[in-house]
């Protein structure tokens, strides 16, 4: 048996092998269950007494040696396969798929630089805020309606007996974010506001509980509505090409006063009207107004000396009719089908 062993050795220290195929017969051949060393260690039994220790130590050698070539032969192959794949210049390139910006990201990031050629910085704030900067500092009043539960996803809410009352909540509009940057800058103020935001409301082609906004803020000495209605007119004809048409129509909001809301020419049919527009041919993207002197005054500004106007927009209404899509559900879905569209938009 020791000249059977000695022979083993020296044949597995000369095994080469040149595909995987070789390098699992010889596997199948010495390492196996029904391989030559599994049968050696089964003739083991009948060796005698004396010579057990001899032969015991060289087929645990043997063993060792077989596993260990074959760990070195697996790692020569993949090496081997890695250098191939490498330097072979004659093999067909691998198609990697290309991948895209979001949509939303692609239209947040033209808002922004809209704004930024006239002027306007950018300011972030936490998405769960207080009920002092998203109701109370904005002039909402104890009893309104969007301070209820069916708007306003509450995360901590304390009973109206509390000494301290102290109502936790993810923003419903980044105008929080507007109250933090005149609490700590003063005038004169020009900033947006983008974020997520999240209200209560059913998902349909033309809402979702959580969307994508962007609040403009500019507050100075004689600021005029008719600064608001410039400043907007180059952001629409900006985006959605010179040809777009707004229009202004008066609106109510706590914060703002005179408040208005602001619709585009739908670019979707062309103004004949679809389920978009409500097919009257225009689309409301945006609410807007002058700085009610209440917020002025809740922040820290002097009403009589500044006056500002301020807007907001939802940043998938403006992609829906930058990109003519006609459900805003789609934003969503991470559908490939639907995002492998914006492969070629920088």
């Amino acid at each position: 048996m020791l000249d059977k062993i000695k022979s083993l050795l020296e044949e597995v220290d000369s095994v080469k092998v040149a595909s995987s195929s070789e390098l699992e017969s010889f596997r199948l051949k010495y390492l196996s269950k029904k391989g030559l060393i599994t049968s050696l260690f089964e003739d083991f039994r009948e060796v005698s007494s004396e010579l057990k220790r001899d032969v015991g130590q060289k087929l645990n050698e043997l063993k060792q040696k077989a596993q260990d070539r074959y760990n070195s032969l697996k790692k020569e192959l993949e090496s081997t396969d890695e250098s191939d794949t490498e330097n072979d210049l004659t093999r067909p390139a691998f198609p990697y798929p290309s991948g895209s910006r979001h949509p939303i990201s692609l239209v947040r990031k033209e808002i922004i630089d809209i704004f930024s050629r006239i002027g306007f910085t950018v300011s972030e704030g936490p998405e769960i805020e207080d009920d002092d900067h998203v109701f109370t500092k904005l002039n909402f009043a104890p009893e309104h309606p969007a301070r209820d539960m069916q708007d306003t996803f509450y995360i901590f809410r304390n009973s109206p007996e509390d000494s301290n009352p102290a109502d936790i909540l993810l923003r419903t509009h980044t105008s929080s974010v507007q109250v933090r940057v005149m609490h700590n800058q003063k005038p004169p103020i020009r900033t947006i506001s983008p974020g997520r935001v999240f209200r209560n409301e059913a998902i349909s082609a033309r809402a979702h509980c959580i969307f994508h906004q962007i609040e403009g803020l500019y507050i100075d000495a004689n600021v005029s509505f008719a600064d608001l209605k410039q400043t907007l007119l180059f952001f629409a004809r900006e985006l959605y090409g010179k040809e777009t048409r707004i229009r202004l129509r008066p609106s109510y909001f706590p914060f703002t006063e005179p408040s208005a809301e602001m619709d585009v020419s739908c670019t979707i049919c062309g103004g004949l009207g679809c389920n978009v527009c409500k097919y009257t041919g225009w689309l409301e993207v945006l609410g807007c107004g002058m700085v009610h002197p209440n917020v002025l005054e809740a922040c820290g500004i002097d009403s009589k000396k500044y006056t500002g106007f301020a807007f907001g927009m939802g940043i998938e209404r403006a992609a829906m009719l930058k990109y003519q899509v006609n459900d805003l559900r789609l934003y969503f879905e991470n559908d490939l089908r639907f995002l492998d569209q914006f492969k070629t938009v920088l």
